[in-house]
């Protein structure tokens, strides 16, 4: 086919528009680059085609942080929910997580709107077959039908569709997700560049219709009554009142006959799925067999839209054979007459070895060259979003010949996943988890802002409005906690019966208020009851941060202290072409680790798979004296 050049040439190139493909192309066409974004179908741009539904832990707290930052995701759900609730309440602010269920067509619409009306961004469809190399610099890309665009910095976000493979029982098919278009092409050139890729695998449920469920059979799951929100941009005045509920039902001994009287059918363990699959999510056939002792396991009905019948039967992914997966729901106690809408579905596709890339998410070999997403091994569409922020900030930066922006692991979850990813690779789908953070009490919901809304004033991608009611909230902030570290409440009637009611001593002398909320049973709303005069009513979000703050003053200093190690350790550089060939005494493993990764700092090397402390020893005194360093030294 005879190549023709595009008539304009751009900053910045986004290939792909799911979850990554959005927040990469807002942000760089935020930051005053021209951008142009390029996907295979506009009707799918931001699809949900597994859980409806956004947040969740660890995941919640990223889209706070994209929100922080100045990303999308979390203006568009809260426009587009169906439902929304706060996990983990009973437990600390560490691991509360916020969760919504998505009207998905809705936020589908409100992100192609988001899309095609903000400025110096071109939306247009089209399938990327080939990039734009001359001496390892990338500067655009070809599509199917031979338009050549050129860019300053690509990004790919290219998702499931790279090669990607449905397999649903014995049928096996070329496919994107929810049998939209594969990218095939594109993947074959990413090879010829020298890049590694790996095929993964993921899976989705069947969708059955709402009036064929007997709700009355399963455990209602209701959103909150108390106003959330994702975006600091949302008023909790737009909390929505009428929200639809999630039901919960349970596999049985049934269920679980007629899956093992099919596993010769079981593309999972035929054979026929070569592709690793997510560890945190896997299909039901891989619970039944892995936790044989298990007599149940949950299943979630979860409403995919106001306007559609379709529910998605969540933790029921599957790829047995379409008329298996029809028995497997009807043993279900509420689904006995459920009609099928959709199968479920397992995808194969291929991922770039993530080792492959700097921790701007730029490739290691190939300049100007970006990619984000699902393509990065990751799996959800937050994990998706977050690096999507990232490649498009550090491709718009590219673009202005600046240097890039890097979250550590002590300031965001994104920082966390994507240090992970280029520093120790992944072998399987990759699922942020609170317990990947060695910091997550300062990771945490509620203060996504205070972490990171500098950061995308300075980008340009916080306005100035906005900018200063961030200032303004932590003003109040620190002088209430101020105000409270310098108030005493007395021992009078009213806080003495108060601690006696809750079996506790009474006063008998004045305690600082600051000192006072800090006892577990008390909250800031009962604090300053007892304090005179009353003080002036500070907004939620305000008295939230002064609660966590004094209540988790010891453990927050604590984590401070380790903080401040770690950056130690960071600001310890590597020189870029170190050659550990040179460095005497490396053990074997470290060496070859060492020359994979290419780590940028002392800190990042440290948390190299293989590298020990002694190999960091070797490497610090070789580095300080610019020489071998000898054994004895």
């Amino acid at each position: 086919m005879k190549e023709y050049e595009a008539a304009k040439k751009y900053d910045v190139i986004v290939v792909g528009a799911g979850h990554a493909g959005c927040e990469a192309a807002l942000a760089a066409a935020r930051m005053g680059q021209e951008t142009l974004l390029l996907t295979l179908n506009l009707d799918m741009i931001a699809f949900m085609p597994c859980n409806p539904s956004i947040g969740g832990p660890a995941k919640g707290v990223v889209v706070r942080e994209i929100d922080a930052l100045g990303g999308q995701m979390g203006r568009a759900i809260d426009a587009t929910y169906l439902q929304m609730r706060m996990l983990n309440t009973g437990k600390g602010p560490a691991v509360r997580a916020l969760r919504a269920q998505a009207d998905k067509n809705e936020y589908h619409e409100h992100m192609k709107e988001t899309l095609e009306t903000t400025p110096h961004l071109t939306l247009r469809q089209g399938l990327v077959d080939r990039l734009l190399v001359k001496d390892q610099i990338c500067y655009g890309v070809v599509t199917s039908t031979g338009a050549r665009y050129q860019a300053q910095s690509v990004v790919l976000t290219a998702g499931t569709s790279s090669r990607g493979k449905i397999i649903i029982g014995e049928l096996m098919y070329s496919s994107g997700p929810n049998n939209s278009l594969p990218s095939i092409k594109l993947s074959e050139d990413l090879e010829r560049h020298g890049l590694k890729l790996q095929r993964f695998k993921t899976g989705t449920p069947p969708r059955v219709a709402k009036n064929s469920v007997d709700f009355s059979q399963m455990e209602e799951q209701p959103g909150d009554k108390t106003p959330r929100s994702f975006s600091y941009l949302t008023p909790r005045s737009a909390y929505l009142k009428d929200q639809i509920s999630c039901w919960m039902t349970y596999t049985n001994e049934q269920t679980h006959q007629i899956i093992r009287d099919n596993l010769d059918r079981a593309p999972m363990f035929s054979g026929v799925i070569e592709g690793v699959g997510p560890r945190y999510c896997p299909s039901i056939e891989d619970k039944v067999v892995r936790f044989a002792d298990k007599p149940r396991h949950q299943i979630f009905m979860e409403p995919e839209g106001r306007t559609t019948q379709e529910y998605y039967v969540g933790d029921f992914s599957t790829s047995m054979p379409e008329e298996v997966q029809q028995k497997m729901l009807r043993s279900v106690a509420g689904l006995e007459h459920a009609r099928m809408m959709r199968p479920g579905y397992a995808i194969e596709y291929d991922i770039v070895e993530p080792w492959q890339l700097k921790q701007s998410l730029e490739t290691k070999t190939i300049k100007h060259l970006y990619t984000a997403g699902q393509m990065n091994g990751t799996s959800g569409y937050e994990e998706a979003a977050g690096q999507g922020l990232m490649a498009g900030i550090n491709a718009a930066l590219d673009a202005q010949n600046k240097a890039p922006l890097i979250l550590g692991r002590n300031e965001a979850y994104i920082g966390v996943m994507i240090d992970d990813l280029v520093t120790k690779g992944t072998n399987e789908p990759y699922r942020l988890l609170t317990s990947r953070a060695e910091y997550r009490l300062i990771l945490r919901h509620d203060n996504a802002d205070e972490r990171l809304s500098e950061k995308g004033y300075q980008l340009g991608l916080i306005s100035e409005a906005r900018h200063q009611a961030f200032v303004k909230k932590y003003q109040q902030v620190a002088a209430e906690i101020t105000r409270l570290q310098q108030t005493r409440i007395k021992p009078h009637e009213a806080v003495n019966q108060f601690l006696v009611d809750l079996g506790m001593k009474p006063l008998k002398d004045g305690v600082l208020a600051s000192d006072f909320l800090k006892r577990p049973e008390v909250n800031y709303e009962t604090a300053v009851r007892f304090i005179e005069p009353a003080p002036e009513e500070l907004a939620p979000e305000v008295t939230e941060q002064v609660e966590i703050s004094l209540k988790y003053a010891g453990y927050i200093k604590k984590e401070e202290a380790q903080i401040a190690h770690l950056q130690k350790l960071e600001a310890k550089k590597i020189p870029e072409n170190l050659d550990y060939d040179d460095v005497y005494g490396l053990a074997t493993e470290a060496r070859q680790k060492l020359q994979q990764i290419n780590p940028t700092t002392i800190a990042q090397a440290g948390r190299i798979s293989g590298v020990n402390p002694a190999d960091l020893s070797i490497l610090m005194v070789y580095i300080q004296r610019g020489r071998i360093a000898k054994v004895d030294e």
